[in-house]
């Protein structure tokens, strides 16, 4: 396994059965492109995505070859900001159906130019004011919290 907060990152959960009572650890590895993506998030609190240097095609999340083309020749770029608000929805009630307090807003955030994005939560911002096409851009944790997880971003939030 690679040297704590190196590359390759890798996922990890601990699963809890209510029925045994058994904690379960497993990880998985994020592979090359998910490994720069996590990488830029933690160490320099950038979103990346894989640029073909064939045919031009960018993609969010990145990969580690052209899903048009299958060329190799892969670049990795940083996506230009703000990102808008390509569809979203709310949530007011908890997993366990339980009402929220204050509900949780769910969307995904695309990039000009950039085939894909990413869903994540919005904050500063109430449910009405919420729009189709706002431009939203991410909150991101201090860096001393960071730690290789799309969670290193807190949040989008509206542009200003």
């Amino acid at each position: 396994m690679a040297e704590p907060n190196k590359p390759p990152y890798t996922g990890m959960n601990t699963l809890h059965w209510n029925e045994s009572n058994i904690d379960n650890y497993y990880e998985f590895p994020a592979g090359f492109a998910g490994s720069k993506f996590f990488y830029e998030l933690k160490e320099n609190g950038k979103i990346v995505a894989s640029s073909c240097k064939k045919c031009g095609k960018i993609e969010l999340p990145p990969k580690a070859f052209c899903v048009d083309c299958f060329d190799t020749e892969i670049e990795y770029i940083e996506v230009d900001l703000p990102g808008y608000v390509y569809t979203y929805s709310i949530s007011f009630y908890d997993l366990d159906g339980s009402k929220l307090e204050k509900p949780i807003i769910w969307a995904l955030i695309a990039f000009d130019e950039v085939e894909g994005g990413i869903i994540h939560r919005l904050g500063e911002v109430d449910p009405e004011d919420i729009y189709i096409g706002m431009d939203v851009v991410p909150e991101f944790r201090p860096k001393e919290d960071r730690t290789g997880s799309i969670l290193d971003i807190k949040y989008f939030k509206p542009a200003l």
